[in-house]
């Protein structure tokens, strides 16, 4: 047999150039496209590092997942937790860093010691629950609140308690705050010039006694101290070393502390010579003066009070009843 060769005609010159033209199509495509991507990165508020980490991280996250579900569906979510944990840790996810914030007056050594129980641990174990509950033990923390902040750093806002007052206690002196809760230890030289509370369970009744002083601000600068006297009434003692006893009861208290204000305002009494006034009885202020025994100055602040518009309590000796000798039946 003869056999037969089949010979094809080469490209044309027109299919030629319609093949090149698509070529350089194809070339200005991905030109163009490159440039956007480029030009949308540079627009992007982090740089391409970061995204990359970014992309690894959920991709790592999405693993992750994976094997908490697959873990779960096999009936064993701890062991899965801690696979989780395992792969974060290994990718740089554990606590390397403390950030502790909010903290004036309480020693920021004692949040680190707590905060520090996780160092190297993965982020994913970390009990920002129970480290919060740690925190809350302390005596100045009020709130706090644990946060996680990837990759590597706890974050931790301190909320303070706030000192409001000095509680004398028969051993020492502490500072409180304003619902009696008692913050620390202190020196007679740190107290100096806080408000001092004193008396048998005194320390829970600072609420009662900033409503009573509330009721008579003009004298709440000039009050050093409050007695809490036989469980019941307070004796206040100001600046100028003058005491002042109330009648019990927080409305006949703040009335005898107002009429006591309006009598000051008129008469100047804070800062003269009377050592004790005593508002115990309803009506009356009976006042005691050192080595003095005539009544002729009280008269006088009784006739000047009477010109107010509001009737003041009628004033007498304190040689009547003696404010130490009736303290004696306070206690």
């Amino acid at each position: 047999m003869t056999s037969r060769t089949i010979s094809r005609k080469g490209a044309t010159a027109r299919k030629t150039a319609s093949a090149q033209a698509k070529a350089q199509k194809v070339r200005s495509a991905k030109a163009k496209t490159g440039s956007l991507i480029g030009e949308i990165m540079a627009r992007l508020p982090f740089t391409e590092a970061q995204l990359h980490k970014a992309l690894m991280a959920g991709i790592l996250g999405v693993g992750a997942l994976i094997v908490v579900l697959a873990a779960r569906a096999a009936g064993v979510p701890a062991l899965a937790h801690k696979q989780f944990a395992a792969i974060a840790a290994s990718t740089g996810f554990e606590v390397r860093r403390v950030e502790v914030r909010g903290v004036k007056r309480l020693n920021e050594l004692k949040v680190y010691e707590r905060a520090l129980a996780q160092r190297d641990q993965a982020m994913p174990l970390v009990d920002v629950a129970a480290l919060r509950e740690e925190l809350l033990q302390l005596s100045w923390v009020q709130d706090a609140r644990v946060s996680r902040q990837l990759p590597d750093t706890l974050v931790i806002d301190i909320v303070e308690r706030k000192p409001h007052a000095v509680l004398r206690l028969p051993n020492r002196l502490v500072l409180i705050d304003a619902t009696g809760h008692q913050l620390e230890t202190i020196s007679p030289e740190r107290a100096r010039g806080k408000l001092m509370l004193s008396g048998a369970g005194a320390g829970e009744q600072v609420a009662v006694l900033a409503a009573l002083v509330e009721a008579a601000p003009a004298l709440k600068p000039q009050v050093r101290e409050a007695q809490w006297v036989g469980n019941r009434r307070w004796n206040l003692t100001f600046k100028t070393g003058q005491v002042l006893a109330l009648p019990e009861g927080n409305r006949p208290a703040a009335d005898a502390l107002v009429s006591f204000a309006r009598l000051d305002g008129i008469n100047r009494l804070i800062g003269g010579k009377v050592a004790a006034f005593d508002m115990r009885m309803p009506g009356r202020v009976y006042m005691r003066i050192p080595g003095r025994t005539d009544a002729a100055p009280v008269a006088a602040a009784s006739s000047t009070a009477s010109a107010n518009a509001k009737p003041s309590p009628k004033v007498a000796e304190a040689d009547k009843p003696d404010l130490a000798d009736r303290s004696k039946s306070d206690r």
